[in-house]
Parts: C-alpha cells; sequence; structure tokens
C-alpha cells in the first residue's frame, strides 16, 4: 500500500473522529439544554401552581379566623341592648349567642316564629289575605346551623362564579348575615316575598304584596330591617322582603321617620 495513501487515510479517519466527537458533544449538548430549558418549563408551572395554591389557602385561612372571630364574639348580646326583648338589635356589631332559641310557634308547615309576636304575624297574613293578596313565607326562625348552611351555600356561589374564598366572603356578607350575627336567629324576623314572585332582588319590590307590606306591615309591629340606600348604617344591602318585627309604637316611629333600627336605638 502506498505510504502517502496511508497517511492520508490516517487523516481522514482522525478528521472523521474529531467531526464525529463534536457533533456528538452539540447533539449532546442540545439534548441537555432542551431537558434543562423543558425542567424550568416545568418548575415554573409548579411553581405557578403553588403560589396560587398558596394565595387560595392564605384567602381560606383568613377567612375561616374571621368567621371564628365572629362566632367567638357571639358570646353574649352588647351591654347597649335595650330592656324590651321586642327591640334586641342582632347585626355585625352586635352578636347574639350562638345558644340562644326563642319559644317557637309555627305560623305554617315550616315556618316558626318567636312565640309572642306569631298572634301579630298571623294577623298580617290574614289580613293581607283579605285584601285579595298571596304572600310566601320564604323564611322565619333559623338555626345557627341553618344559618351556616345558607352562608356557606351563598358563598360557594361567588366561588364557583370564579371569586377567592376571600372575596366571596366578602361578597356574602352584603346579603347573608355571619353565622351568629342573623337576627333570624331571633325569631322576630321574616322573609316574605309574593307567591308568584319568589326572587330575592329589588324586583320583589314591585310586587303587589311587598307594596302592601311596605305601606302596612308598621300595625302589626314589623318594619322593613333592610330599606334602600341604608347599607352604610345596616350593613346590608336593600332587603324588600326582609320584615322585623319591633313592637307597634316602634314600628311606627321608625315608619314614620324613614329611620333603621340602629338609628332608632341610637347605636350602630
Amino acid at each position: 500500500m502506498n505510504v502517502k495513501f496511508t497517511k492520508r487515510m490516517k487523516k481522514v479517519l482522525i478528521l472523521g473522529i474529531v467531526c464525529g466527537t463534536a457533533l456528538g458533544t452539540v447533539i449532546t449538548f442540545a439534548a441537555a439544554r432542551r431537558a434543562v430549558d423543558k425542567k424550568k418549563t416545568v418548575m415554573a408551572e409548579t411553581e405557578k401552581k403553588w403560589q396560587a395554591e398558596n394565595k387560595r389557602l392564605q384567602s381560606q385561612i383568613q377567612t375561616e379566623s374571621e368567621v371564628g372571630k365572629s362566632v367567638e364574639a357571639a358570646a353574649s348580646l352588647s351591654e347597649k341592648q335595650p330592656d324590651d326583648w321586642a327591640l334586641v338589635l342582632v347585626n355585625d356589631c352586635h352578636p347574639l349567642d350562638t345558644k340562644y332559641v326563642p319559644e317557637l310557634t309555627e305560623i305554617t308547615s315550616e315556618n316558626s316564629v318567636d312565640a309572642r309576636i306569631a298572634e301579630d304575624t298571623k294577623k298580617m297574613l290574614s289580613d293581607a289575605k283579605g285584601a285579595g293578596l298571596n304572600v310566601h313565607i320564604l323564611s322565619a326562625y333559623r338555626s345557627y346551623d341553618d344559618q351556616t348552611a345558607v352562608f356557606n351555600d351563598t358563598m360557594q356561589d361567588w366561588v364557583n362564579q370564579g371569586e377567592s374564598y376571600l372575596d366571596a366572603y366578602n361578597e356574602t356578607k352584603k346579603s347573608v348575615a355571619v353565622p351568629g350575627y342573623s337576627e333570624h336567629a331571633l325569631g322576630l324576623a321574616l322573609d316574605i316575598t309574593s307567591e308568584d314572585y319568589q326572587g330575592l332582588d329589588e324586583k320583589q319590590a314591585d310586587t303587589p304584596e311587598t307594596k302592601w307590606l311596605m305601606k302596612n306591615c308598621y300595625k302589626y309591629g314589623f318594619i322593613l330591617r333592610y330599606p334602600s340606600e341604608k347599607m352604610e348604617t345596616t350593613g346590608i344591602t336593600y332587603e324588600p322582603w326582609h320584615y322585623r318585627y319591633v313592637g307597634k309604637d316602634a314600628a311606627k316611629e321608625i315608619t314614620e321617620k324613614g329611620i333603621t333600627l340602629e338609628e332608632y336605638l341610637g347605636v350602630k
């Protein structure tokens, strides 16, 4: 074999080995980089999920903490409360003992009220019917557990709409009292709607039944508890279906003056 040819072959082989090694290194490096990039992407996505979960958990913890404080605070009625049982104030500043249960009397097969207002309540419903109206008692006395269920269901509806737990909690508080802070537990409050329209919204105010109740409820010792444009005072949005027994004298004065129970009592 020619010596020159042999040397040339050796150079070709060496060059091939060098190129092959270099190419292999490039391929290995590229593969490694892809693997690193993929790992970084996975890590970034994981970190994003962790941050979102951490935020959700923090909101949930804060919400549960606030609810817990509400329950702890509901040990007794405020010292500022009046002696008259019909004027006891229960709102976001004045909790009710979570173990309080009034003596109850049924007004319908599904609803009960404090026995002391049963006669006036039945009279109001009877007179409304006599006026050709068809009222519907949506809710009356609610226990602490019942109120908790209503609050949780409403809060879950907000969560299902995409709100965080904390935002859902704050939105729910505008229309549903926190358990321990609902006057439904007194047995002195009723949610009354038209039988023909039972929606809990401002359209309820346009029904004949609600118009009659707003005009006449004071005669039976009731007031519209959460009037329009009074949320800053009551802490609750306008509820044309929510009526509270306060006694006939107080109901007459509150209705004539267009004030709330808080304003009548001179407390927040």
